[in-house]
């Protein structure tokens, strides 16, 4: 059973908003990156649960987020802390991803 939340326009703030801790992937189905890194994604969800939330968020079925957090380049890791955006991993980045959940836990 995966951890791995997904979010729309519609419940992102709520969800992100109550999450002491949380990592969201901006990322596409047809972005090669994207699909690159998914497994690391997948294995931080289980390896955070009960420390940070991980959360996926489909840029072609959520364009209103991702134009409030300047999504321009994908995949788009962004770390919050209580709502509040603390990091930022652009690309397909597997370390850089890791450390950045790690900061939050």
């Amino acid at each position: 059973m995966s951890n791995l939340i997904h979010l729309s326009d519609e419940d992102f703030d709520s969800v992100v908003n109550s999450a002491p801790a949380i990592v969201v992937d901006f990322w596409a189905t047809w972005c090669g990156p994207c699909r690159a890194l998914g497994p690391t994604i997948e294995a931080l969800a289980d390896e955070y649960a009960g420390k940070v939330k991980v959360a996926k968020v489909d840029v072609d079925h959520a364009p209103n987020i991702s134009s409030k957090w300047r999504i321009q380049s994908i995949p788009a890791i962004i770390a919050f802390r209580n709502g509040v955006e603390v990091g930022r991993v652009i690309g397909n980045a597997p370390q850089k991803v890791r450390d950045l959940v790690a900061s939050l836990a």
